[in-house]
C-alpha cells in the first residue's frame, strides 16, 4: 500500500516542490540561528543565492559538533516555548545532541513513519510489538506514532526482558516486530530456548528492523529463525533529521525510499566535500526542508551509501538509497586497507558453521596492526574436534582474506558465549585509541 500521494510525484513536480520548501526553510534559519548564518556568511553565500537545487553545493555543512557547540537549543528557530517533545542522543563521547519538536514536527514525523511502515507491509489489522528502548531514543516512540496512525495496535514493550517479550508475542498475537535486527535475532533465539519455534508457534509476519544495518545475510538468518514467510524489511533515520522516518524499504527490497518532500539527499566525497553524481558511493547528506524547530540544511550523516532514482516497481518514485555500507567514522584502516564492519559480516554469515553474533578487536603489536575476529558456532559439539575447529577457522580465514585483502586471527568460541545487546549491537573494539 502506497501511504501518500507524494510518495509517486514526477521528478519535475518534487524538484519544484524541495526548491519551493528549500528556499523558505533555509530563509528562516538565516533569520533565527546565528551559528548557521555565521557558516553562510563565512562561505560568501545568502539565501538569494540558492535559485536551483543544484546551488546546495553552495551552502556550508552542518555536522554534529555544531549541534553540540550550541548546546542545548542554539540550532533552534523556534522559542523553548513551542516545544511539545525534546529528545537528546546518550551523550557518551561529549555534550549530547539535542533534538526537538513542535506540533507541526510531530505531525510531520508521525505521517513519515507511517509511509515507511506501509512500506513495509504494515496495515490496520497488525498487532505491533515495539521492541526497542523508550526514552531519549527516538526510535520507540517514532514508530509507535506512525503505527498508532495507520490503525495498527501497539504493544510498547520496550527491550530487555526477553521472555516476557515472547509471552506477550504469543499471548497477543503479536503479528509484526520493531526491533534492531542483532535484538530480533536474540529473540529468536531464546525462543528455541524455551522450546518455542519462533517460525511456528509465534505469529511475527513483518520485521521492521532499524537502529543498525542489515546486511543481505543477516536477513537471510532472519529468514531461517523467523521464518521465510516474514517481511523484514529495514528503515533509516537518525535523531538530527527527525528519528525514524526519513527512508525505509518498500517489498521489493531494492533500496530504501526516501521522503523527499521532507529530506533533500545528496552524496557527497567524504574526503573533499565534492557532490558526487547519482550511483555514485559516498556520504550521505540530508538537509531538511520541513522542520520547524530544528531543519538542518546539508547535515552530514557519515553513513556510506548511493542514490537511485529510477521508479520503484512498487509505484513510487521516490528516490532510493543503498541499504548502508558503513559508517566512515566506523570505517577501519587495517595495514593501509580500509575494511568495514558490514564487509566482515557478510563473510561471516554466508558460514553455516557459525552463528550470527560475533565481535572485532584491532590492537597493535610491535607497530603492527592485528586484527582478531570472534565468532560463535552454531554447534557445540564441533568445540570436541580441534581437526574440525582448525579446518573452520582456515576456511573462515580464507574468506576473509578474499574479500578484505588483509587476514585476520579467527577465534572460534562456544554458542551463547558472547555478549548480546537489546539496541545497537557494538561489535568492534579498537584497542589502538587506548
Amino acid at each position: 500500500m502506497i501511504w501518500a500521494k507524494e510518495e509517486t510525484l514526477s521528478r519535475s513536480e518534487m524538484d519544484e516542490l524541495q526548491l519551493t520548501r528549500l528556499k523558505g526553510t533555509l530563509k528562516r534559519i538565516y533569520d533565527k540561528v546565528p551559528a548557521y548564518r555565521d557558516k553562510m556568511d563565512k562561505a560568501g553565500v545568502t539565501c538569494d543565492d540558492i535559485k536551483t537545487l543544484a546551488d546546495m553545493k553552495k551552502l556550508p555543512f552542518t555536522v554534529k559538533q555544531d549541534m553540540r557547540d550550541t548546546y542545548p537549543f542554539g540550532m533552534f528557530t523556534v522559542p523553548k516555548k513551542d516545544l511539545v517533545r525534546i529528545h537528546a542522543s546518550s551523550g557518551t563521547t561529549g555534550k549530547p545532541t539535542v533534538v526537538g519538536y513542535t506540533k507541526k514536527d510531530m505531525a510531520m514525523w508521525t505521517e513519515c513513519v507511517s509511509r515507511i511502515a506501509c512500506m513495509g507491509g504494515a496495515s490496520d489489522e497488525d498487532v505491533a510489538q515495539i521492541s526497542f528502548g523508550y526514552g531519549m531514543f527516538t526510535g520507540a516512540l517514532g514508530l509507535h506514532y506512525g503505527l498508532e496512525n495507520i490503525g495498527a495496535s501497539v504493544i510498547p514493550v520496550s527491550s530487555g526482558n526477553t521472555q516476557k517479550q515472547i509471552m506477550y508475542m504469543k499471548d497477543f498475537g503479536s503479528t509484526l516486530l520493531v526491533a534492531t535486527p542483532s535484538y530480533a535475532l536474540h529473540i529468536a533465539e531464546v525462543a528455541k530456548e524455551m522450546g518455542i519455534d519462533p517460525a511456528k508457534d509465534l505469529n511475527i509476519q513483518i520485521g521492521l528492523f532499524g537502529g543498525e544495518g542489515m546486511t543481505e545475510p543477516m536477513r537471510d538468518e532472519m529468514h531461517k529463525l523467523w521464518g521465510s514467510h516474514m517481511k523484514a524489511t529495514q528503515n533509516y533515520g537518525m535523531s538530527e533529521l527527525v528519528g525514524p522516518g526519513v527512508s525505509g524499504e518498500c517489498l521489493e527490497l531494492c533500496g530504501m525510499h526516501i521522503n523527499e518532500d521532507h529530506f533533500i539527499p545528496e552524496i557527497i566525497d567524504p574526503d573533499t566535500g565534492e557532490v558526487l553524481a547519482a550511483g555514485e558511493k559516498g556520504e550521505l547528506v540530508v538537509s531538511c526542508i520541513t522542520k520547524e524547530a530544528l531543519p538542518l540544511i546539508r547535515y552530514r550523516t557519515g553513513d556510506i551509501t548511493r542514490l537511485f532514482y529510477e521508479p520503484c516497481k512498487c509505484g513510487r518514485t521516490t528516490v532510493r538509497m543503498e541499504n548502508i555500507s558503513g559508517r566512515s567514522d566506523d570505517m577501519l584502516i587495517v595495514r593501509g586497507v580500509n575494511v568495514f564492519p558490514t564487509q566482515i559480516e557478510e563473510v561471516l554469515l554466508q558460514v553455516e558453521e557459525i552463528g550470527p553474533h560475533y565481535e572485532i578487536f584491532v590492537d597493535r603489536k610491535n607497530y603492527l596492526d592485528t586484527m582478531e575476529i570472534k565468532v560463535e558456532l552454531a554447534d557445540e559439539s564441533l568445540l570436541d574436534s580441534y581437526a574440525k575447529l582448525g579446518e573452520l577457522e582456515k576456511k573462515i580465514k580464507f574468506s576473509l582474506r578474499t574479500v578484505l585483502g588483509l587476514d585476520a586471527v579467527i577465534k572460534l568460541v562456544a554458542p551463547r558465549s558472547l555478549k548480546r545487546f537489546e539496541g545497537k549491537a557494538r561489535r568492534v573494539t579498537d584497542l589502538r585509541k587506548k
